[in-house]
Formats: structure tokens, C-alpha cells, sequence
């Protein structure tokens, strides 16, 4: 009797299989007996057996149902293998300029570095803080994690910390028991109960108050935690992928964020431009977003609009931009071009602000001299709303003489 047809599958297909099965309510176990772990992790090859022996075990299933699921399987696996051979076959290429990456769009050299740290991050269990301002895609990150991670087929779970006050986020992510507060009238699971075996991404961490915090570093280090009300001790195996925008480091040093947490969430770092610094991409985000949102026409941007675009600096970074393509998308009804006069007001009027703008080069040091006294008069009285008074203190001169410079550079 020859091998078993399964014994020239990579495991990583035998894998997928069992989470598509599972949901299908089949309860199918692969037995998978290795010489070596590197066998696991073997590049996709149908034609090369791993040298493992591998057995498929059925529970109450009688023979004619058991050859009815291994056909299935079967079929089901080489669609898999088919699929898997796609999604890797840029890993053995040549490197190249990537302008996606599972969802992300971006071509700009860091975005490159950041394709290639996520590339080695992902199919580790390690884990992950993504921080970054808000707007620039963090949940995108964590769900491309996820999704190349081995456990690409177990429940992707999010919340943000900042949506919940304390005792109601105590609950949401640990769960509680009957009685354990006014309106528990069951048990409940938590977030991190869902999440068992899969990914959970904790947004805003960095708004979780320190008692959560001690919680969180808990199920880190042991894996175990204790419902509201509980006492029975529970164990999960979760991957954590924790996501902020504040400063992690300079809560540490305000004694605002455990240290402890904080080490144990910095394993890998992912750090997230802000669109300003590639815009580069902002063409390429124009028009994936311009495909995304159309009605039935394809749409475009007329020149003086595209223009007023690249140059406006996006402080809601990615999702400011795409908001603003679905707005004109909306607006611009049946027409195929979109003109400048569609454009929200904040971004036709803007305007870089008189300190942002490039000095000539000054043919004599009085001009130096005055070109560099308007610009910082102007910074002040801007900072300060007009008030001459707050202005005068910070540059450190008279109110009366700072009335008198205003009114020569004509900055009123």
C-alpha cells in the first residue's frame, strides 16, 4: 500500500483545510508527526513529500462518511495549495517595489521598510505595538499580521480602550459572572475568551487605566486572567497586537503607563508614517480610493484639483484623504471629472501658514534681519490668536514697541 495522498502536502495547507473544515463544523484533527520543526516551515511544494507521517482522525464518522470528507479534503487542498503558491510567489522573486501589502497601499521607500519588517513579524507569535497618528492605518497593520501569521484561520478580535470607561472595559475584555455587578444577569464571556487560539488587537492602549494595565500584563506573562466576580482562574492562548498614538515612553516616565507592560508590548515595533511624510503615495491613495467609491463612471481629478491635493498637508493622514474622495466622488453625481470647486473649503483655501514658507536669500543683513523679525512676530501673534499682550511676553519686548512692528510689516 502506497503513502497516503496527504503526505506530499505542505502543512501549511493542511492547516488552512482544517480551519475551513472547522467552520464548517467537521471536527477533523491533523496528527502531524515531524522528524524536524523546520519541516512546518518548508517553502510550498506539492511534489516533494516533508518525509512526515501525517494521519487524518475522524470522530464519529463511519467509512463511507470518512472517504466522502477525504475526497473533500483532498479537493479542498489543492485549491489551497494553489491559493498559498499565489500569495507567497512574491516572497521568491526578486525584491521589488511593493505598492500594496494585504490592503495597505503605499510605494514609498518606507513603506517598503515597513512591508519587510511586517513580512518577518507576522508568522511569529511575538508580540506587536503599531504606533502612529491617528488616521494612518494602524488596524490595517494588525489585520495584515494576522493575516500572514499562522493563525491566519482563528478569530481577528478588536476593541478600543478608549470607548469604554474602566468597569465597563474590565468586562468587555475579561468577561464577568452572574451577579458579579448591577445588570450581570448571566456570565459572559470576554474579548480575550473570542480570542483564544487567534489575534487580539488592542487600539489605544495607551488610554487603558493601570489597574486594566496590570490585568493585560498578566495574560502576557502567564496567559491566564479571572472574570469580573470570578474566581476561577482561566487560561487563553492569544497573540496581542497592541496599537497607540501617544507617547508610550513619556507616559513610562510620567508614571501614566506600567514599565513593565510597556517592555512587554514593545517586542516589535511598528512604526506608522503620517501621510505628509510620503507623499509620494498620495496619487496612488487617489486613485485606489477613486476605484473603491465610484458610482458607475470611472472618475478623475482635473489638474488644479489633483494639484490643491498633494498640496495640502492631510493632518487626518489616510482616512482625511479617503474621506474626502468619497465626498467628491458623492458630489460630483454623474460627471467623470471632478473640479477644483468640489473640494471642502479647508482644502481650496488652504494656504502654508507665512513661517512654513522657504525665505529668499537676503541680499544684506538688515534684510536678514527683517525678514526673520516678521517671521517670528507673525508665529507669535498666530500661536497666541492676535493677542498682542501674551506676543509681546514671549518675544520678550515692550506691548507698545510690538504694536509698532505689526503695523511696519503689516501683519495686523
Amino acid at each position: 500500500m502506497g503513502a497516503p495522498w496527504w503526505t506530499g502536502l505542505d502543512l501549511r495547507v493542511l492547516r488552512h483545510v482544517r480551519g475551513v473544515l472547522r467552520r464548517r463544523g467537521l471536527q477533523l484533527t491533523l496528527v502531524e508527526q515531524r522528524p524536524t520543526e523546520t519541516a512546518a516551515f518548508a517553502p510550498l511544494d506539492l511534489e516533494a513529500p516533508l518525509g512526515a507521517g501525517l494521519a487524518v482522525l475522524a470522530s464519529a464518522l463511519g467509512e463511507a462518511e470518512l472517504a466522502l470528507v477525504e475526497s473533500m479534503l483532498k479537493e479542498a487542498a489543492l485549491d489551497v495549495a494553489a491559493a498559498l503558491r499565489d500569495r507567497d510567489e512574491p516572497a521568491v522573486e526578486p525584491p521589488g517595489r511593493r505598492t500594496s501589502y494585504h490592503g495597505i497601499i503605499g510605494a514609498a521607500s518606507v513603506m517598503q521598510d515597513m512591508y519587510v519588517m511586517l513580512d518577518r513579524a507576522a508568522p511569529s507569535d511575538s508580540t506587536v505595538l503599531i504606533q502612529g497618528e491617528n488616521g494612518t492605518g494602524k488596524e490595517l497593520v494588525a489585520r495584515a499580521i494576522h493575516e500572514g501569521s499562522e493563525r491566519s484561520d482563528r478569530r481577528f478580535v478588536i476593541t478600543n480602550c478608549s470607548a469604554f470607561n474602566d468597569n465597563l472595559l474590565d468586562s468587555e475584555l475579561f468577561g464577568h459572572k452572574r451577579g458579579a455587578f448591577t445588570g450581570a444577569v448571566a456570565d459572559k464571556p470576554g474579548l480575550f475568551e473570542l480570542a483564544d487560539a487567534g489575534t487580539f488587537f488592542l487600539d489605544e492602549i495607551g488610554d487603558m487605566s493601570p489597574t486594566l494595565q496590570v490585568k493585560v500584563l498578566r495574560v502576557l506573562q502567564e496567559g491566564t486572567f479571572n472574570r469580573v466576580g470570578d474566581t476561577e482562574t482561566r487560561k487563553v492562548d492569544v497573540r496581542i497586537i497592541a496599537a497607540t498614538n501617544r507617547d508610550l515612553q513619556a507616559m513610562v516616565a510620567n508614571g501614566q503607563f506600567r514599565e513593565d507592560l510597556f517592555y512587554r508590548i514593545h517586542v516589535i515595533n511598528v512604526l506608522l508614517p503620517a501621510l505628509r511624510e510620503r507623499r509620494d503615495d498620495i496619487p496612488l491613495l487617489i486613485e485606489h480610493f477613486l476605484a473603491r467609491h465610484r458610482r458607475q463612471r470611472p472618475k478623475r481629478l482635473m489638474p488644479e484639483c489633483a494639484a490643491r491635493m498633494l498640496a495640502y498637508p492631510w493632518p487626518g493622514n489616510v482616512r482625511e484623504l479617503e474621506n474626502e474622495i468619497e465626498r467628491l466622488v458623492v458630489l460630483a453625481g454623474d460627471e467623470p471629472m471632478i473640479g477644483l470647486e468640489l473640494l471642502s473649503p479647508r482644502i481650496r483655501q488652504w494656504a502654508p501658514a507665512e513661517d512654513e514658507v522657504p525665505l529668499a536669500e537676503p541680499d544684506s543683513l538688515p534684510a536678514a534681519v527683517e525678514a526673520l523679525e516678521k517671521r517670528m512676530i507673525g508665529a507669535a501673534m498666530r500661536r497666541h490668536g492676535g493677542n498682542k499682550t501674551r506676543a509681546a511676553e514671549e518675544l520678550k519686548v515692550s506691548r507698545r514697541n510690538l504694536i509698532r512692528l505689526v503695523q511696519k510689516y503689516q501683519l495686523e
